[in-house]
């Protein structure tokens, strides 16, 4: 019975560990990019969740090989989300479904081996339901200008903020308010359109002025029920007041995107005479923004890299014949990689577009370039002019290289106030707030790329080009920038998550297929003979041995 002992010990303890799994759950990510594990923010939100999320896949169907790797990671997603929330997952198969949410599918064009050419229509969506609230989260992200393995492995990458992000609309009793700023000649309500309908999928958009002649003294907290405060293309000075409030209601937490032009123009006399002059844009932000650490700079950017414009190469003045040429005032700008704001993302359309510079050297705060122009680019001074026939660049004088045009800064930023007095016209009894609490702001060199065109009194997207027909990432740089000012809880930052995308090369799969069929065929049949030869070699032997023994 002694020696029996052991293994009794050894039996007990699986089972005891066998019912320890059964009780709780236990997951280890063994891979190096941590490919299957979900943030401590994720986790968080998911744990909060007081009623089971009701969730319906609607990637269903006859999917190729790169979106059944896109439904595999989704289903390893949503498992993964089981763990820490109540997950009730439910299929729908019926296309029906998804066409009266307004959901829009994909068409996947594909040859087949006999040559002719399959269509699939796929609906890469996702619907989350929680306390009677609806979400859709979108499985796939498509980017202009990038291959289609390329967009399936960044949908890949951003499953985990998808989810978090419509959960996380789902969880909100309260809409967060952000604020775009009137007053100073800043572009209307129609060619604004398209950003105040980006942003109302996140927040509450209102529009007004800080302070205006009918006001007698101006109200300090005015800007603190908004998350963020967004500045969009102003033409006329900001006042003492004004600049005052802004820099105090940073000072308390708050969060700015500027989106400032460094020059002034007029498109109007550009497209009346074809050429208008360029002069340095006088805002009265210069010395504040300054104190934050960052500076727009008086010139334009040029670019090889740019939208093409239709200009009449006719000679015949009777007659017009519409050229595309490139008018490299309007650049098609690069965004990092190295941003959650700007991670994934296409290029991004712009016109007249300033450069910045980061200044103060080592002040604390965390300063990123969000986007920059491509490898071939110039720069224009002022005063200067922009010519309409400037449509032949001499590329040798294009020499710069990733010029920075939008940067984000985040950290405790210094007052442009701190050694000065409280403006008259202003009510507080407060001191001045001389240093902020941590916090964020974006800088644009342009407010070309939040505005949008129209057409027959409709708003385009931004980001669309009627005379190409092309649609940038303008839409989801700015949804990203807002989210990313406002972000308390450190979800934006999923958007960092990579993985290596690991292509296989088509050339050499296609010459060297016989020999992986070869070998995957052969290899797993002679390594069977070899272990069962092996097999019959020992016991042959063993048996052998017996025999002799017992003669």
């Amino acid at each position: 019975m002694r020696k029996y002992v052991p293994y009794i010990w050894i039996v007990g303890l699986l089972l005891c560990l066998y019912g320890a799994l059964q009780v709780r759950s236990v997951r280890i990510d063994l891979t190096d990019d941590q490919l299957y594990s979900l943030s401590d923010a994720s986790k968080q939100l998911l744990r909060q969740t007081d009623s089971p999320i009701e969730m319906s896949l609607l990637l269903q169907g006859d999917l190729n090989a790169g979106f059944r790797r896109l439904k595999k990671a989704t289903e390893e997603m949503v498992e993964e989300m089981g763990v820490y929330g109540d997950i009730v997952v439910r299929e729908c198969r019926d296309p029906k479904y998804a066409d009266s949410l307004g959901l829009h599918p994909i068409i996947i064009h594909e040859r087949e081996q006999n040559g002719r050419t399959a269509q699939t229509v796929v609906y890469p969506y996702a619907l989350l339901t929680y306390h009677g609230k609806r979400a859709v989260v979108p499985l796939l992200k498509n980017t202009p200008g990038v291959s289609g393995e390329e967009n399936l492995h960044s949908s890949i990458e951003q499953l985990e903020f998808a989810f978090m992000e419509a959960l996380h609309l789902l969880h909100q009793n309260e809409t967060p308010r952000v604020a775009i700023l009137e007053g100073h000649g800043e572009p209307d309500e129609a060619h604004t359109y398209d950003l105040m309908s980006v942003l109302s999928k996140y927040f509450q958009v209102d529009r007004g002025q800080i302070a205006n002649s009918q006001q007698s003294t101006a109200n300090i907290h005015l800007l603190d029920g908004y998350q963020a405060v967004i500045i969009v293309n102003p033409q006329t000075p900001f006042n003492d007041i004004e600049r005052f409030i802004i820099d105090q209601y940073i000072m308390r937490g708050g969060a700015v995107l500027w989106a400032l032009n460094g020059v002034r123009f007029s498109e109007d006399v550009l497209q009346e005479e074809g050429f208008t002059p360029i002069v340095a844009q006088e805002l009265g932000l210069t010395e504040m923004l300054f104190r934050y650490g960052i500076r727009v700079n008086p010139a334009l950017v040029q670019d090889i890299q740019c939208l093409p414009i239709p200009v009449n190469v006719s000679t015949d003045p009777l007659s017009t014949n519409l050229q595309p040429m490139p008018w490299t005032y309007a650049p098609l700008l690069l965004a990092s990689q190295g941003s959650p704001v700007t991670r994934g993302l296409g290029q991004v359309m712009s016109t007249f577009v300033s450069p910045i510079d980061a200044v103060g050297g080592d002040d604390g705060i965390e300063k990123r370039i969000l986007l920059a122009t491509s490898t071939a680019s110039r720069m224009t001074a002022t005063p200067g002019e922009v010519d309409l026939n400037d449509v032949n660049p001499d590329l040798s004088k294009f020499q710069y290289q990733y010029i920075p045009v939008a940067v984000s800064m985040e950290g405790e930023f210094p007052s442009a106030y701190a050694h000065r007095m409280i403006p008259d016209g202003v009510e507080t009894d407060e001191a001045i707030r001389k240093k902020s609490v941590k916090t964020r702001q974006i800088v644009i060199g342009t407010g070309s790329i939040l505005l949008n065109e129209t057409q027959r009194n409709e708003a385009l997207p931004m980001g669309y080009d009627r005379y190409s027909g092309m649609l940038f990432s303008n839409r989801d740089f700015i949804a990203n920038a807002v989210l990313w000012l406002t972000d308390s809880e450190g979800l934006i930052l999923l958007r960092e998550k990579s993985t290596p995308l690991r292509l296989l090369n088509d050339k050499r799969a296609h010459d060297e297929r016989r020999k992986v069929q070869i070998v995957s065929t052969t290899c797993p049949i002679a390594l069977l003979v070899i272990i069962g030869l092996s097999v019959f070699a020992v016991r042959r032997r063993k048996y052998a041995v017996k025999s002799r023994k017992h003669k």
